[in-house]
Parts: C-alpha cells; structure tokens; sequence
C-alpha cells in the first residue's frame, strides 16, 4: 500500500484537508479513498444536490476540488464531456468530444471514465475519439486513434478507461483480430492489433505504441479493463489485463517485463472485464465467468504463470466488479454471475478467506465497489445505493432505491461527499 500512497501523493496531488477523486479508482488507484465524514444513512429526499444528465453511462464520475466532470452521450448521439459544480451540481460547461453514440450490450460509446490532474480534463470515448480541455472548458488537443489505428474491435463496445502517471496518458486497445463480425468496427481493415499506447498529456501526441500479442482467440481476445502503473522490484511498470493474461510492461518503451496466464482453461468467449490491482508486492488479476482471482508476486521476468502465483481464490470469483484494496483487506464481489450477490473478504497477503456473505441485492452489480470511512459502497442496476460497514460481515448501515435502471457506474467519493450515477442524475449526497 505504501508504494501506491506514493504514487498518489506524488502525480495526483491531493488537496490536504479532503481527498480529490480524480479517476475511475479513486485516488490510489485501487477504489479507496481516505476520506472521513461521510453520512452513514442515505436517503433520496436528503442529497445535497441532484442533476439530471443527458444519457445513461457506466462512466465513474471525477472529481477534482469544485469540479465534477463525467462523459455522455446526449440524445442527439453527441458525446460529451461535462464539467459540475460540485457545490450545487449546476453545469459549468460541456463540449461534444464526438459524434456518432451507439449501443452494444450494456455499453455504449460513453463507457470509459474521464481523468484529470488538477489541470487539465482527459475524455476518451469508443469512437477514438480523445480530447483535453483545461478546467474552464478551453479545448487543449483532441485526435481520434480510431483514425490512426483502426476502429476498436471490441463485441459489447469498447470501455477501458485511460490512466494518468507523470505528464503521459495510457491507454490500453486488447481487441479481436478479425472485425468482419463487429458492425460498429467496420472501416476497411481488415485486421486489428492489441496494443498500449502512450501518449503526451500536454499536447496528445504519441510517446509509443507498443503491440501486445496473445495466443487467445475470438472475443477472449478483448478486454475492458484498465491499465495500472505500479512501482515494485522491477521498478516502475504498466499492469495490462486481456487476451487471458496479466502483463507488465516498461513505461519506457512499453516493452514487456512479464506475462502469467490466469487461467488454464481455454476458451473463445472469456472477455476479461476487471482491472488489475496492486499493494505491497503482490499483484491481483481475475479472470472471467468463474475463473479465480489470482495474486502474482511482483518482480518477476518472462513467463511467471507458476513461478511467481502467490495464490488462487475460486469460491466465489469476480467476473466484472473490480476487486477493492482497503483496510488491509481484499474485498471480490461477485455481483453478476449467479442470482446472490457474494462479497468476499480475503487476507491480501495469503488469500485467505475471513468472511462471505450475501448482499441484499436482487440484480446485478456491474460497477466495482468503493471504500471510504469505514463503509463499503455498491450500486446495483436497478439503482439501489448499498452502504456497509466495512469492518464487520456485510452489516448494512443504509440503503436507498434511487430506481433509475440501467446503472452501471460505480460509485465516487471526495470532500466528505459521495457521487451517484443512474441512468438519468447524478446525485450527490452528503454536506452541501
């Protein structure tokens, strides 16, 4: 954890007297935050604010001081990034970053979250299209990779979110080779590669690209997930999660340090949904549809698929909700595979398992949960807001049914404030 506290301290810069959430993971990376003062009871009536938004998104809302900034399509199939008050909800600005929303699945062209570092804001959308703009709505770059590398190849709409780490951009494209099947991919291309790529913040340009190749096939293939920078004994590396393995790549060059299969089972329909996570040496990854959680020991070289595997869990798997890292726990919840949502709390270190219990939830929890002030949050699809106490088995301290279907995103918190999105608000609730 300490090597992760770092990181946030030193690239994203955190306000002292309250912690800003300035990407999909929150502050370090791994959907905890150190905020305290949060309400314990929640209730529809008493958010401090509610803004209604122009279309339904997945998209992790961001938060950075007095701004909150989230992408969505609008009803025109614009795709846009806008900027909140985050003192009353009201719209400071929004710019249409693309045209041209589509919806595939669960997805849309709006899926991946926004980012920003205090300076500028960072919005990637499934067209290729990615933009910066400064705080006050300036334009500083924008491009399209669907331009420069091919439409993305991905079946349910492309999702990953980019990352932010010392002035670059990453951004991670594991998608399927072969297009022909895909409607939304189709640009005369007749093939695609996975790759990462690097880009300058300051002006969008390229610092690399390096492709990232796979012996899986079809849609496992393709991945969701979202990069994560992290420093170990190797150093400073890129954690990649797709095509059935976790990789770690030089930052460098985006050249590859190491690469472990998570599961031996194969098969043409594993997509992998979850991001990597990291804290005190040991690097955790989870493989799709009942395949396990696996921790790998960090500093490895080559192929480490049995000789870095610190252990394994399979009871109760994750499929999409990213697992969480607080407390000195791991939490997984398997929030979509069965009809019983099932949190499990692991020792991070051994595996271990300390407790597992049942959420009350009826349906599915796509987003990842979040931690802060002792409490756990969820949100499920239906919009039902669950708040549990973190430290003991699934007690629940509040739950409020916002009933605003579909709701995918996950939940965000900053400044003593916690920042729900359905389908049509975004809420806010907590101290004005």
């Amino acid at each position: 954890m300490k090597r992760l506290i770092t990181f946030a301290s030193l690239v994203l810069c955190t306000a002292l007297h309250a912690e800003n959430w300035p990407q999909w993971r929150g502050p370090s990376l791994n959907g905890a935050s150190n905020e305290k003062g949060l309400p314990s009871a929640y209730d529809k009536s008493g958010a401090a604010w509610v803004t209604p938004l122009p279309g339904k998104s997945g998209a992790t809302p961001v938060i950075w001081n007095d701004h909150v900034f989230l992408t969505s399509p609008d009803a025109q199939k614009n795709l846009l990034l806008i900027a909140l008050n985050r003192k009353d909800g009201s719209v400071r600005w929004q710019q249409t970053v693309g045209v041209g929303d589509r919806e595939q699945g669960r997805n849309n062209m709006a899926s991946p979250s926004p980012i920003t570092d205090g300076k500028l804001v960072y919005a990637l959308f499934a067209t290729g299209d990615l933009a910066a703009f400064d705080f006050d709505g300036k334009p500083a770059w924008t491009r399209n990779l669907a331009k420069d590398f091919g439409k993305f190849s991905v079946m349910w709409i492309y999702g990953s979110s980019p990352v932010l780490h010392n002035g670059r951009l990453y951004v991670q494209v594991l998608q399927r080779d072969d297009p022909s099947g895909y409607a939304h991919a189709q640009d005369g291309k007749p093939t695609r590669d996975s790759y990462i790529l690097a880009v300058n913040a300051k002006d969008g340009k390229d610092v690399w690209r390096h492709i990232r190749k796979t012996d899986s096939t079809k849609e496992s293939q393709e991945s969701y997930a979202t990069p994560l920078p992290y420093q170990g004994k190797n150093g400073w590396e890129l954690l990649i999660v797709g095509g059935d393995h976790v990789s770690g790549h030089k930052l460098t060059d985006g050249s590859e340090i190491w690469r472990a299969r998570l599961y031996e089972k194969r098969d043409d329909w594993y997509r992998i949904v979850t991001s990597p996570v990291a804290a005190d040496g040991l690097i955790y990854a989870a493989g799709p549809k009942g395949q396990p959680v696996v921790a790998f020991r960090d500093g490895g070289s080559g192929n480490v698929t049995e000789s870095h595997v610190a252990w394994r869990f399979s009871e109760a798997p994750t499929d999409c909700p990213t697992p969480l890292h607080y407390d000195g726990k791991l939490f997984v919840l398997e929030g979509n595979m069965n009809r019983e949502r099932i949190l499990s709390c692991l020792d991070p270190k051994t595996g271990a398992k300390k407790w597992s219990s049942m959420l009350p939830i009826n349906d599915p929890i796509w987003g990842s949960p979040t931690a802060a002030d002792g409490k756990l949050f969820f949100l499920s699809e239906r919009g039902t807001l669950l708040v549990v106490d973190a430290g003991a088995e699934s007690k629940v301290l509040s739950r409020v049914d916002l009933e605003e279907s579909p709701s995918r995103s996950s939940v965000a918190v900053s400044q003593k404030q916690v920042f729900v999105r359905t389908a049509k608000n975004l809420y806010c609730f907590g101290a004005k």
